[in-house]
């Protein structure tokens, strides 16, 4: 029973691994474009985001969720891009609406900006997201599949320790900051 289990468990950190590489991949690329934006904006690369690691999952959900749209579901060009613009922007919604209800803080707001909604999305980082998803998938997504198929052998036994490091910064992360949250709060009546 157990080895069976095994190897249905191998079976399917096998068909997932593309897709971990991916959410890697494009996670630390989100952390690099965020860094060289706030690079050129503040004048230093290092841009305070949920995780501690070099990674911004968003990055890596978003092109997760149009490459099944493209390529699993072979959504019509149309509607893919009506979706490249929806997905990316209903990710950073649900993400910033998350943090800051859990955390109480919001990484970004663009309540200042037109056509903004609830300081988590507007507009013009919704163009701006659509154009850089559109680029992703049919850019730099087949150079990226490219280096997958030519690292695969590679990345198999390290993508444990990839797991768990990413798991492991997750867990710090979510405790160091609730644990800070938790030192804000006011005191409750009658503790004293």
């Amino acid at each position: 029973m157990t080895p069976l289990l095994l190897q249905h468990s191998y079976s399917v950190v096998a068909a997932a691994s593309p897709y971990l590489f991916y959410f890697t991949v494009y996670s630390f690329l989100g952390w690099v474009l965020e860094g060289s934006y706030s690079l050129y904006s503040t004048g230093t690369f290092r841009k305070e985001g949920f995780l501690k690691g070099p990674f911004k999952p968003m990055y890596g959900c978003a092109p997760l969720l149009l490459l099944l749209a493209a390529h699993e579901i072979r959504l019509p060009l149309p509607l893919f891009l009506l979706l490249a613009l929806i997905v990316p922007s209903a990710v950073e919604f649900v993400s910033g609406w998350l943090l800051k209800g859990i955390f109480r803080r919001q990484w970004w707001d663009y309540s200042g900006m037109p056509l903004q909604l609830q300081g988590h999305i507007c507009l013009k980082f919704s163009l701006y997201w659509w154009g850089l998803s559109v680029a992703c998938i049919f850019g730099l997504h087949p150079l990226v599949h490219f280096l997958y198929l030519h690292m695969e052998r590679v990345w198999m036994p390290i993508l444990p320790v990839v797991l768990l490091l990413f798991t492991a910064d997750l867990l710090w992360t979510f405790r160091t900051r609730r644990r800070g949250l938790q030192l804000l709060e006011p005191p409750e009546l009658g503790e004293g």
